[in-house]
């Protein structure tokens, strides 16, 4: 038995927990079931008559080295995390293109008043474009996880493209409307008094800091 394998089931949970970085849930549940699979085997070996020290270290040296285990788990848990991220950027975007709007209601120029220059419009336009697009990579990246699912893999090099694509997709998001609501405020002096535009800023700004956090675990199990 080589000397890297001489460790425990403790030792081997606690090197792969050091090295393995993605979404918490995921992450302890992936290393339940290694822990599962480890004491099953553990077992198996202790029911063939090894002692339970032994019987423990053959069990984690047939389990495979951090090594070899660590680029297949590491993989799963970028998945996953790119398909939390995926999953959370569908929901805020329907909602954010179904409810955008209903921020400007009771504007200077939702009544018919003067309307604000064209570049505020055009910048409007973008943002639904925005969501839009957000809307559509992540239900492309949903599907290309499922397809790599039936072939038995964690992701493919789309799903990446699509992944870093959903990223930018968000940054500009982000970027176009804080400066739309900035814009906002500078055209129509009550913006920051208005409640619906007080609400729509606290959503906008709790579902930009969601979406931030799901994509820095991305990023990091992805890395």
């Amino acid at each position: 038995m080589r000397a890297c394998d001489e460790v425990g089931i403790d030792e081997r949970l606690r090197d792969l927990t050091f090295r393995l970085h993605g979404p918490k849930r995921l992450k302890t549940e992936l290393l339940r079931e290694v822990r599962d699979a480890l004491h099953d085997a553990t077992e198996a070996y202790r029911d063939g008559g090894l002692p339970a020290r032994e019987a423990e270290r053959r069990a984690v040296a047939d389990f495979g080295t951090p090594g070899e285990l660590v680029p297949a788990y590491q993989a799963e848990l970028a998945a996953g995390a790119l398909r939390g991220l995926s999953r959370r950027a569908l929901g805020i975007a329907v909602v954010l293109s179904a409810g955008g709007d209903l921020t400007w209601q009771g504007s200077s120029w939702s009544d018919g008043g003067t309307p604000p220059p064209a570049g505020y419009q055009l910048l409007s336009a973008s943002l639904d474009a925005v969501w839009l697009a957000v809307a559509g990579l992540a239900l492309a990246i949903l599907l290309s996880g499922r397809r790599a699912a039936r072939r038995g893999r964690a992701s493919t090099p789309a799903g990446r493209l699509l992944g870093l694509g959903l990223v930018g997709t968000l940054a500009f998001g982000a970027v176009a409307g804080t400066a739309l609501f900035g814009w906002s405020v500078g055209l129509w002096e009550a913006a920051v008094t208005w409640p619906p535009m007080i609400v729509g800023a606290v959503l906008a700004g709790a579902a930009h800091f969601s979406l931030f956090r799901a994509t820095r675990s991305w990023l990091t199990a992805a890395r």
